[in-house]
């Protein structure tokens, strides 16, 4: 059974930094690329950042591109956010998503065959 855990959401003030984990179980995780999307109430949910199974190229929205860096430890089946200068618009639920392999089309949800269930970060002003 494949489970992703996140973990590392609160609440922070604008500026801050934050680092949120994701642990894998169950699968592969060496040969899967791993996504970063997040949700804000009343919204669709959207791309974060994501990083390839095989080399580690990593892929930014250009909402935090600079801001936030993604990254992975295939030792201990688990990939991270850091998220630096934290803004009020980055307040939402923070899933990460794993897919099989790379197709390219990072950004698209349908990619993602595994999701965590989710962690909450409250930027306040």
């Amino acid at each position: 059974q494949v489970q992703l855990v996140e973990s590392g959401g609160q609440l922070v003030q604008t500026g801050d930094s934050l680092r949120l984990s994701c642990a894998a179980s169950g699968l592969t995780f060496a040969a899967y690329s791993m996504g970063w999307f997040r949700q804000a109430p009343g919204k669709e949910r959207e791309f974060v950042a994501v990083i390839r199974w095989r080399g580690g190229d990593t892929y930014y929205a250009d909402s935090n591109k600079g801001r936030f860096t993604i990254s992975r430890d295939n030792a201990e089946n688990t990939v991270y956010l850091q998220m630096n200068s934290l803004e009020f618009e980055d307040t939402a639920v923070y899933y990460c998503a794993a897919a099989l392999g790379w197709s390219g089309r990072y950004n698209l949800r349908a990619e993602y065959r595994y999701w965590g269930q989710g962690t909450q970060v409250t930027v306040s002003s």
